[in-house]
């Protein structure tokens, strides 16, 4: 399950995907990071404090969201990896590129 709470106070979508982010998952947070920028939000924060499991499915969807932040003149950013998570961010070298914040109040402070 993915929810999406977007702060129009900063301009800041944050998108939290719950539970294991697989090949069935990864398409719904790839639809939902597409339709956060394409109505015109192009700073996000995907929230994995709650994410158990990232397969090479879930991958492709953050990076997929990056570029498509970055191609609107934004950004993407993740906060509060899990363990698991994390794991797999350093052995794709992943964490070089999608710099883990430690949570999501600071995933864009200056």
């Amino acid at each position: 399950m993915i929810e999406i709470d977007v702060s129009t106070e900063r301009g800041i979508a944050v998108v939290v995907p719950r539970g294991r982010l697989n090949m069935v998952a990864a398409k719904q947070l790839r639809e939902t990071l597409a339709e956060v920028v394409g109505a015109g939000t192009n700073r996000v924060v995907v929230d994995l404090g709650e994410t158990t499991f990232l397969d090479s499915s879930g991958l492709g969807a953050l990076v997929s969201g990056l570029k498509a932040a970055r191609q609107a003149g934004g950004d993407l950013r993740v906060a509060r990896p899990t363990p698991e998570v994390l794991a797999v961010f350093q052995l794709t070298n992943i964490d070089k590129v999608l710099r883990p914040r430690p949570d999501v109040a600071s995933a864009f402070d200056v």
